[in-house]
């Protein structure tokens, strides 16, 4: 009985408070009128195509009221698990996106950062499966530079 009087006392202390969930509907209709500007480049198109599908696919700037703009750099592979010939049986794949998130009405900068994901991959002889892999490793990798922006778009959107 105690743990249900302290966990109603938690609820009220945490709406009485001004908390309110980061997915809510009326987050989640802010956070769709951001415009995602164009990245260069195959793996910057994927992430561009994840972030609209997380963040709205507001296809005008002018009509937004934010602005995302990325700089994403080519990935970095990395050689790992090096044997005593010198081969190498990982590798990893490391990638880097600044970013800036920018109010339109006011040209106001909410959000400037960079965010890196990273993700390994058995590197083999075999070259379809190498080549598998790696682009297994640079898909996951991309999907979570996705998830890292739109959640920090999200908090500054939320924040504002």
């Amino acid at each position: 009985m105690k743990k249900i009087f302290a966990l109603c006392g938690l609820l009220f202390a945490l709406c009485s408070c001004g908390f309110s969930p980061m997915y809510s509907d009326t987050l989640s209709a802010q956070t769709k009128d951001i415009w995602v500007a164009p990245i260069s480049g195959t793996n910057g198109i994927d992430l561009r195509n994840l972030l609209r599908a997380k963040l709205g696919d507001n296809d005008e700037e002018a009509t937004a009221k934010y602005s995302l703009k990325i700089d994403f750099k080519n990935p970095y592979t990395n050689f790992k698990g090096l044997q005593k010939t010198g081969d190498a049986t990982w590798q990893e794949i490391r990638m880097t996106a600044k970013y800036s998130l920018i109010e339109n009405a006011t040209g106001q900068v909410l959000v400037d950062s960079s965010e890196v994901a990273s993700e390994s991959y058995t590197f083999v002889r075999d070259l379809i499966s190498a080549k598998s892999s790696q682009t297994n490793a640079v898909q996951n990798t991309i999907r979570l530079l996705s998830e890292k922006i739109s959640m920090r778009v999200s908090a500054a959107v939320a924040k504002k």
